[in-house]
């Protein structure tokens, strides 16, 4: 017996840390990136194989204790046994701790695959306890927004504290994605904004800006207007650089993306490493953004079409 679960990475499109004071955020499945979780009869005990760990669940370190409960967890819901003679094995193209979701992707693959296994229907609530449960193992109080969009397919906005609302997106344009190779610090940066927070009364103002560019942002991807939607990531990453996120190799392939052509581009995620993003008009113009950029020193990039 075999069964398989897929998820996809995603991207945070706008309202990266002013989502935390309130503001809106855009975020959006990534399907160029992807984790594919498969589960096997094997051996005599309840065991895994990532990229990360190979051996019997009980086993794992605690670091991976999130993996873990998602096995765990999604095993009670079925009503499985807590020790079955499985394996589960897990792929991923998407890279760790770079703000494309790899931690949510991989409960939601594994609960998919799971379920298929055992032939148990996964609604979707279902999945969202699952995910989110062993999301608050791996990052203490997540939004939801990594769990609804690595599940699903429709981008999402979101404000904090309100339910999140589907997007439909009638973008004609190509969205680049590059990796800087450099593990983001989320945590650090949200940590440093707070204090600048504290400290500068034009924070509070640059915040509602990123605000107001994510809420004209949705109106751009639901009209069309892709050189009016650039126009904002590069505003926000103006922003974003002022609150002190952005770093040195970023700023470079957000300058490098813009000089080839990119209509916009801007950072992605948290911050200070991890990846940036850049708009294309069309293939041929992401195909140049992406040369350059892997010329820039990018350790990997990614094209995804942004229209139906």
């Amino acid at each position: 017996m075999q069964a398989v679960g897929k998820a996809t990475g995603k991207i945070i499109l706008m309202g990266e840390h002013a989502v935390v004071y309130g503001q809106p955020a855009i975020a959006m499945p990534f399907s160029a990136v992807e984790i594919v979780a498969t589960v096997s009869s094997k051996g005599e005990a309840l065991s895994v194989t990532c990229d990360f760990y190979q051996g019997l669940v009980h086993e794992m370190p605690k670091i991976w204790e999130s993996l873990k409960h998602a096995i765990r967890f999604s095993l009670y819901r079925i009503g499985a046994p807590t020790d079955p003679a499985i394996h589960v094995e897990i792929r991923s193209t998407i890279p760790a701790e770079r703000g494309m979701g790899s931690s949510a992707a991989v409960a939601v693959a594994v609960a998919r695959s799971l379920f298929a296994y055992y032939k148990k229907e996964l609604t979707d609530q279902e999945l969202w306890d699952i995910v989110q449960s062993s999301e608050k193992i791996a990052h203490g109080n997540p939004s939801g927004i990594d769990a609804t969009t690595t599940s699903g397919k429709s981008p999402v906005f979101f404000i904090k504290g309100h339910p999140i609302q589907p997007l439909t997106i009638q973008l004609d344009a190509h969205l680049v994605v590059a990796d800087t190779g450099k593990t983001g610090h989320t945590l650090e940066a949200i940590t440093d904004v707070a204090v600048l927070w504290r400290q500068k009364n034009e924070v509070k103002n640059w915040l509602e800006a990123l605000g107001e560019l994510t809420l004209g942002a949705k109106e751009d991807l639901a009209e069309n207007r892709a050189e009016s939607l650039g126009n904002k990531m590069n505003q926000a990453h103006h922003y974003l650089q002022q609150l002190g996120v952005s770093d040195e190799q970023l700023d470079h392939l957000v300058a490098v993306a813009r000089q080839t052509g990119a209509l916009g581009a801007k950072l992605t995620g948290g911050g200070r490493g991890g990846c940036m993003i850049a708009l294309a008009k069309d293939q041929e113009a992401a195909d140049r953004i992406v040369a350059a950029l892997q010329e820039a020193g990018a350790k990997q990039t990614w094209i995804q079409y942004l229209g139906e």
